[in-house]
């Protein structure tokens, strides 16, 4: 990947440049051509100009894109019809400056790809290549193809029938004999043109035959079967794996079976090989036709795909289980505290109702970290430059970092504006220094390090992104790295390589989630003994709006009432234990309470009940009606003053930013906060 990262460097003079540009576009044997928004030339090269027959003198800095068009559609080029309905049409493709990829074929029969893409802020430049050799080739191919196919299936009947008047007239039959070697040899010709490695052994193991494959694979040579021996170009281990299936084709099963192998110019390689038995008429087996292709790059894509299967999986489950257990822990933390409350109980305050709060308070934290995992955790996503992240957590970690420990931070000289969760970032960054701390044992050095990158189509794709410039976050340190089966597992929830009781397993898959959610990705690259790795990369915005200074003004929200002027508030939520601990909250506060189980209810309640002062809803619920609809019908209404939602996690459709949202579980003193905010 480190190939595809591009970095910038400032550039020579503008004239320097303007000429070493012209002249480096000139070399390319791709027509280009560049307009800006009002789709007047900025750039072209020879190549362009020539492609299309151009002369010379239509290319000038400023000249209109569409005088090319018309040039093109007086001549025939779009072929029979109004050339001003074809000009007017093309311009008005290109004005849209949409990006594209097509081709078409000009009247000569030149047959051109034509790919245009979008320069965000600047206009569109527009790629054409030449490629009627190529298709012509292609074509040729798959002619070819089709009389290879033919030809094996044909020359494969005949070396069938050949063989089987072979087995009964061979002592009689010289002709055939003779007929047989040639046979081979127009065999050998079609085997040895086969992606694949084709064999032949007799029922002794020794070989008869093997094509050409064997020595791009292994180095040996096809000429000289008999001297072959798998256990030799196998490898002693690789053989021990796959004998058992050899003897089972011995025995006339036909088998095919998957391994690695180590070959000779490609490394190690995944393998899958298919043994067919052959059987004289007596029914006995006398040797084995021996089938192998490379699967390699179809088991990294099945893998990869697995991977990404069970990842969605846990952080559906994840998701499911975080939400019910929040609304427990509430329950429980509510409970705990209305307990704690009562001057009666103070005895048992701190022996028995404060560890329990606190283990209520852990386990929501633990909940937040799988809600993180499951990318269900609401974000404050704002534009932020990650080099005033990367300071702001620096100074955080020179607080807890051993001094033992070198720790070095390297900025990116210009700022790099990223919309992400600050909060969120600071935590991942936390976690990931202190997993490298870990690593290092507190006396190794670790380095956290932003730049800015070009990813490659290539790239991107192994990260799931798309190709384009990203902002990178790198923590880098020289610890004892990750073999590959705990890098496999690294982001799943509660794994953990630390002892039992020294961590929860869960700040790796908090990274994870965080990244994912900001459409971002995570690159993990680590060797036993040799240190690890984790970049985080960040899309770059293709325009940066900064956040106005924060500026005090006053709240416009309305008092709550108080208990003297109780208003009426509609209670909604699925959970019977944690609304009976809200209605007692709101009851304590003030109001008088009606309840709803679900979405339905909630909307015939506001429909039909007058004087509502208060709307509190969960955001998730059984049936087709949803918080978030609840909220919208009560808003189109406009007679409920005050709406507050509450969830354990925030689903995809974004809460209106005028609505308060409680993150579940809540203490009274955030109800109260929300209650004072709300508006409707």
């Amino acid at each position: 990947m480190d190939a595809e990262v591009q970095h910038h460097h400032p550039l020579p003079a503008e004239p320097q440049r303007c000429e070493a540009l012209q002249a480096a576009l000139d070399l390319i044997d791709q027509g280009i051509i560049l307009v800006d928004k009002d789709l007047k030339l900025v750039a072209w090269n020879r190549c362009f100009l020539r492609l299309f027959d151009f002369p010379p003198e239509m290319a000038y800095p400023g000249a209109p894109f569409e005088s090319f068009i018309r040039y093109n559609a007086l001549r025939g080029e779009y072929g029979p019809g109004d050339p001003q309905a074809q000009t007017a049409e093309r311009v008005a493709m290109a004005r849209s400056l949409q990006e594209y990829d097509l081709e078409r074929i000009r009247p000569n029969g030149t047959v051109l790809s034509v790919r245009g893409l979008a320069v965000p802020g600047r206009g569109l430049m527009t790629f054409y290549s030449d490629v009627t050799e190529a298709r012509h080739r292609e074509a040729l191919i798959r002619e070819q193809n089709a009389l290879l196919e033919a030809r094996v299936a044909e020359r494969t009947a005949e070396l069938l029938q050949t063989n089987a008047h072979l087995r009964q007239a061979l002592e009689h039959n010289e002709a055939i004999a003779l007929s047989l070697v040639r046979s081979e040899g127009r065999m050998r010709l079609i085997t040895d043109s086969i992606p694949a490695l084709l064999a032949y052994f007799g029922h002794d193991r020794h070989y008869h035959y093997v094509n050409r494959g064997y020595r791009d694979w292994f180095g040996i040579d096809p000429s000289k079967p008999e001297s072959i021996k798998a256990r030799a170009f196998l490898g002693e281990d690789t053989y021990s794996r796959i004998r058992p299936y050899v003897m089972q084709a011995i025995r006339g099963s036909a088998v095919t079976f998957e391994y690695e192998v180590q070959t000779v110019h490609r490394g190690l390689r995944v393998a899958r090989t298919s043994l067919i038995p052959e059987t004289s008429p007596q029914g006995e087996v006398v040797g084995c036709f021996e089938l192998t292709f490379d699967v390699t790059d179809e088991r990294l894509a099945h893998d990869r795909m697995a991977q990404a299967q069970k990842m969605e999986a846990l952080g559906l489950l994840t998701g499911g289980l975080a939400h019910d257990f929040n609304n427990i822990l509430a329950v429980v933390q509510g409970n705990l505290t209305a307990l704690a409350e009562i001057p009666a109980l103070s005895p048992y305050l701190n022996d028995y109702l404060k560890p329990a709060l606190d283990a209520a308070l852990r386990g929501s934290h633990l909940i937040r970290g799988l809600l993180s995992f499951a990318r269900k955790h609401p974000l404050s996503s704002r534009i932020e430059d990650l080099n005033l992240c990367l300071a702001r957590t620096a100074t955080l970690l020179r607080g807890v970092l051993p001094d033992s420990l070198s720790f070095v931070t390297e900025a990116w000289p210009q700022p790099l504006f990223v919309c992400l969760d600050p909060n969120q970032l600071q935590d991942a960054l936390l976690n990931l220094a202190l997993n490298a701390r870990d690593a290092t044992g507190g006396k190794g050095r670790i380095t956290i390090r932003c730049s800015q990158v070009t990813l490659g189509p290539e790239a991107a794709a192994k990260l799931d992104l798309v190709a384009g410039q990203y902002a990178r976050i790198s923590v880098e340190d020289d610890g004892c790295g990750m073999d590959q089966l705990t890098m496999d597992r690294v982001f799943e929830p509660f794994f953990s390589t630390k002892a039992p009781g020294q961590g929860s397993g869960m700040g790796m898959a908090m990274v994870y989630g965080f990244v994912q959610q900001s459409a971002g990705a995570i690159e993990l690259r680590s060797q036993v003994e040799q240190g690890t790795t984790v970049s985080i990369f960040f899309p770059l915005p293709a325009s940066v709006t900064l956040p106005a200074d924060p500026v005090d003004a006053p709240s416009l929200a309305p008092e709550i009432p108080s208990e003297g002027r109780r208003g009426l508030a509609l209670l909604v939520e699925d959970d019977p234990g944690l609304r009976q601990l809200l209605r007692r909250e709101l009851l304590d506060i003030g109001f008088s309470v009606i309840e709803a189980e679900n979405g339905a209810e909630a909307l015939d309640l506001i429909d039909h009940t007058q004087g509502i002062e208060l709307l509190l809803s969960d955001v998730v619920m059984p049936g087709s009606v949803d918080g978030l609809q609840v909220v919208a019908h009560a808003r189109a209404m406009g007679s409920i003053p005050r709406i507050v939602l509450m969830s354990a996690f925030v689903p995809n459709r974004a809460v209106a930013a005028e609505v308060p949202f409680l993150q579940k579980p809540f203490s009274r003193a955030e109800l109260q906060l929300a209650l004072s905010s709300a508006r409707s």
